[in-house]
């Protein structure tokens, strides 16, 4: 990212170039919004709808301190920044460090636990700068420490905790000679370190390196469990475990240390059943067996204080509460409750003192406190055709294709008691026309005119069959093909790729116009090159949807649409197809009087970062350029004012945002 900057000016809205439409209409509510779109059950009182229509964010569920989304897209564009625009919520991001540790602490407390528990944010969650210094903070009182899984990782995480050497660090990820010795280092300057071992070679190199530095190590191991997670991140554990020790691996790491009289080092059991667990009995299972190992090494005189239990906990992202894979059957107490009770249970059965519990769930810390807001840019859309009230006349000597006439005459004959048999002839006759133009038998024009009298016959039937109390089964996926496609300004790549890479779902609603009555529905295209740059799938309480409800609009007017709970693994995981590249960022936070002010600003790339990332040199481009300018001017192509205006906006370009700066995007 480029520059950062810092703001504390008022939260006022920039003004609007058209006027405003109403904030509410008769027979709609924001109740009916809020509804529909789901914002209560996925926005777990973080997120809800204002009076006006707007979007609103509750960082501390307090519904007397909100920011409305709508209000701080003005005040960044008043402040010259546009969309598309990344809003990190620093005081919702600590409410979710609150949230974890206090149903922790509440389950001790509940069932009696006589360990300790202490969060750990992996690093690799969310990497960005800003992220980790308020994990870190916000962590202070809560005992939260960080996890850092590979070296570039390990050396920010030293340089951010100087001022807190006690807190714990976990260092994951495979590991090479000069890793290892970072965590000796780390060691000898004070900090709570613990390298959990991946392999049986990082174990000879902790004990070289902390051996050469005079140090004592503090050891964990991550084992390789039998039971697996559930979902997509499933085979995070059982045979086929990216990462882990065997049984037999773990035994021979104690009998190593054992041999040297180190058995006291080995302190930490770790696991990773996967991320987003779905299923709370993937969790009992894994946490049993887990603690079992642990009991076991304990008994066996290993130093054992620490049980990590890796990541895992879920977000819902759908709001439906169920084992939907992205969504989870459970509520963080009972999570929290289950892993303390199946714990305690089964060191009291081996009488085993009760472990220090770490939690590594970084994805249920961070993903709910960033929003991306975009604009859309334009509509196609399919039943935006007409059909003329007469075939035109055929040529001299010639007859209209027939299928155009028979498509024709479907049309004019559409009714709810054909209504399938209808779709079908429309389908064949459609079909028909194609075969026909593609071996030379049809014109251009009456292709275009089967075109346009197809699709407003497909909009006629769905329309008939909305009407009807139980529509025909065959005409399901009629909505979807007709569906709008928005064209928005993002990069699916840059800013939400695990839509791309693993069909993610994240909510997707407007941010602003909820108090009226969306009329179409749609899918959304992004800005890049590339047919995957889109979403398609879309929550729903049921099901998936083909299609997100969002309100017409006319070209050059605001709409703006939100994807939220996009706080975990967006922003590193984003690339840079066709060279878009990041967004700007804003951490907005609430002051000691409820009202919301931008903390920082860090700003997206501009055109001439992402070109340096791929190692263009700006300085010959630019040279080019003015060098083909002078040429044309001697060639009489241009004047020497009009060369002089290319390369100032080629200038200017080259220092502009990477996404679209129209002006009707004010």
């Amino acid at each position: 990212m480029a520059d950062t900057l810092t703001e504390t000016a008022s939260s006022a809205p920039a003004p609007r170039t058209k006027p405003a439409r109403a904030a509410t209409e008769p027979g709609w509510s924001v109740e009916e919004s809020a509804s529909l779109y789901s914002i209560r059950n996925w926005g777990k009182g973080f997120f809800d709808v204002n009076p006006a229509g707007h979007v609103v964010v509750r960082p501390t569920r307090n519904p007397g301190v909100e920011v409305d989304l709508y209000e701080v897209v003005a005040g960044m564009r008043e402040r010259g920044f546009r969309t598309p625009l990344l809003i990190h919520f620093s005081d919702l991001l600590r409410q979710r460090l609150v949230d974890i540790a206090e149903a922790f602490r509440g389950a001790i407390l509940e069932h009696g636990y006589r360990g300790d528990y202490q969060g750990v944010f992996p690093v690799k969650v969310n990497q960005q700068r800003r992220v980790v210094e308020e994990v870190r903070d916000a962590g202070k009182s809560l005992g939260f420490g960080l996890e850092a899984g590979s070296k570039p990782e390990l050396l920010a995480v030293m340089g951010m905790t100087s001022e807190t050497p006690d807190r714990l660090i976990i260092c994951n990820g495979f590991k090479e000679e000069r890793y290892i010795e970072f965590t000796a280092l780390a060691k000898k300057l004070g900090r709570n370190i613990i390298p959990v071992i991946e392999n049986i070679a990082e174990l000879k190199l902790i004990l070289r390196f902390y051996e050469q530095h005079g140090v004592r190590p503090t050891i964990g191991v991550r084992i390789n469990l039998a039971a697996q997670g559930a979902g997509r991140w499933r085979h995070s554990s059982g045979m086929k475990a990216k990462f882990g020790l065997s049984i037999n691996e773990v035994l021979e790491v104690l009998s190593i240390l054992r041999s040297r009289g180190m058995e006291d080092c080995l302190q930490l059991l770790h696991c990773h059943m996967g991320s987003q667990i779905h299923d709370i009995r993937q969790v009992n299972q894994g946490i049993n067996e887990l603690a079992r190992i642990y009991t076991q090494l304990a008994k066996a005189g290993a130093g054992m204080r620490y049980l990590d239990i890796g990541g895992g906990l879920g977000i819902d992202y759908d709001g439906s509460q169920t084992s939907f894979e992205f969504s989870m059957n459970y509520t963080l107490q009972e999570y929290a409750s289950n892993v303390v009770y199946k714990i305690m249970t089964v060191c009291d059965e081996e009488g085993v003192k009760h472990p220090t519990i770490v939690s590594e769930s970084g994805r249920a810390m961070v993903a709910q406190q960033s929003v991306l807001i975009f604009d859309v840019l334009g509509a196609n859309r399919l039943d935006r055709f007409t059909v003329p009230a007469q075939l035109p006349a055929p040529a001299k000597g010639e007859e209209l294709p027939r299928p155009l006439v028979d498509i024709y005459d479907v049309h004019r004959t559409i009714s709810e008691r054909r209504l399938v048999e209808n779709y079908n002839d429309l389908l064949e006759d459609r079909d028909e026309a194609l075969r026909l133009f593609s071996v030379g038998l049809m014109s251009l024009e009456h292709r275009a005119l089967v075109d346009s009298i197809f699709w407003a016959s497909c909009a006629k039937v769905r329309d008939i069959a909305r009407s009807m109390s139980r529509p025909p089964e065959e005409l399901g996926d009629l909505e979807s093909a007709l569906s709008d496609t928005y064209f928005c300004n993002l990069s699916i790549f840059q800013s939400l790729p695990d839509i791309w890479a693993i069909n993610q779902l994240f909510p997707i609603a407007p941010i602003h116009r909820l108090g009226e009555r969306p009329t179409r529905k749609a899918t959304i295209a992004d800005l890049t090159c590339d047919s995957d740059g889109k979403v398609d799938r879309f929550v729903d309480d049921h099901d998936v949807k083909k299609w997100i409800e969002v309100h017409d609009f006319e070209d050059g007017e605001e709409y703006l649409l939100g994807a939220f709970l996009v706080g975990a693994y967006q922003e590193t995981l984003g690339d840079l197809h066709n060279l878009f590249g990041d967004t700007h960022v804003a951490h907005v936070k609430i002051d000691e009087q409820g009202e919301w002010w931008i903390d920082e600003v860090i700003e997206g790339d501009a055109v001439r970062d992402v070109l340096s990332y791929v190692h263009y040199d700006l300085s010959k481009l630019f040279g080019d350029i003015r060098r083909e300018c002078e040429k044309a001017v001697v060639n009489k192509q241009m004047t020497v004012a009009e060369s002089q205006g290319l390369l100032k906006a080629y200038e200017a370009g080259l220092s502009g945002y990477t996404y679209l700066e129209t002006e009707n995007l004010r």
